[in-house]
């Protein structure tokens, strides 16, 4: 991997002409109360990619942040995700358009949407994904991707989706959880991968051999997780509502973790067994 990593760094999304930053910030669990000061200094400091969810309950903080950062909104790449169908294809279509609604405003849109989990079944995720196709269509969303699918979920959508493949795969990913099969699938068909929890929501900061691969660099534990990110061809999305934390995450275009050392953190992996949120079934 290329090591002139930059915080305005784009890559392409497949068959599309929409461009990701290679660097998210995300929101979940950041309260109403400080979720659109989080994000306006994630945009201060130079973030240009903002990760919320309709789950996170804060996309209307978010869309306040965008409007109030003087920012050009063309500038921004904003992200948010359905978890489940509302009951009907209409329905559906409709919770999608109030999302984009409270992010936005009612001519707004946001640059992805995602379908936050395999867990609605076939027909669910069907639904969901033909209504995503016609957000797109009517320029509500500038592409469109699924999060927590496996290999199956994505080979399943080849009979119907009329976009394919998805331009996103948002899932679990650290040295702990790397999810081989479906990172390596997503490669190959040029599916952007983006990676939650890269952090590991700092349960691994006291961890032997990344607290001394830190040491070596000179960087925080959470500084060397999201450059092994990075440098694994991932996008991650690093969350915190912590100012300080949010200016230290994005410092991580100064450095360059050695093969070694990359060999030594790959060698942690655990599998399923070393996710905290969720590992995606392939087969």
């Amino acid at each position: 991997m290329s090591n002139n990593f930059t915080i305005t760094d784009l890559l392409p999304l497949p068959n599309s002409s929409v461009k990701i930053p290679r660097l998210g910030f995300g929101v979940y669990r950041s309260p109403t109360s400080v979720c659109k000061q989080s994000t306006l200094k994630a945009l201060e400091v130079g973030y240009r990619h903002i990760d919320t969810a309709q789950f996170y309950a804060n996309e209307k903080e978010v869309g306040e942040a965008i409007r109030d950062s003087g920012l050009s909104r063309d500038e921004l790449f904003v992200t948010t995700k359905i978890l489940a169908p509302a009951g009907s294809p209409e329905a559906t279509y409709q919770k999608m358009v109030d999302s984009v609604d409270k992010i936005g405003g009612k001519d707004g849109y946001v640059d992805l949407f995602l379908i936050h989990s395999s867990s609605s079944g076939s027909s669910g995720r069907k639904e969901l994904w033909q209504a995503l196709e016609k957000l797109r269509e009517e320029g509500r969303t500038k592409s469109i991707g699924v999060s927590n699918f496996g290999v199956k979920h994505i080979e399943e959508m080849r009979e119907y989706a009329k976009v394919w493949p998805p331009h996103v795969n948002q899932i679990e990913l650290h040295p702990w959880c790397q999810q081989q099969v479906i990172d390596a699938y997503c490669k190959k068909n040029g599916i952007i991968v983006e990676a939650y929890s890269p952090i590991v929501r700092n349960y691994k900061a006291n961890d032997p051999i990344l607290v001394e691969t830190a040491k070596k660099y000179n960087k925080s534990t959470q500084q060397v997780l999201i450059r092994y990110a990075l440098q694994k061809g991932w996008v991650p999305l690093p969350k915190t509502d912590n100012p300080e934390r949010i200016v230290s995450n994005a410092d991580v275009f100064d450095f360059h973790i050695s093969d070694d050392d990359f060999s030594v953190l790959n060698g942690l992996d655990q599998g399923s067994a070393g996710a905290i949120v969720e590992a995606v079934e392939n087969e």
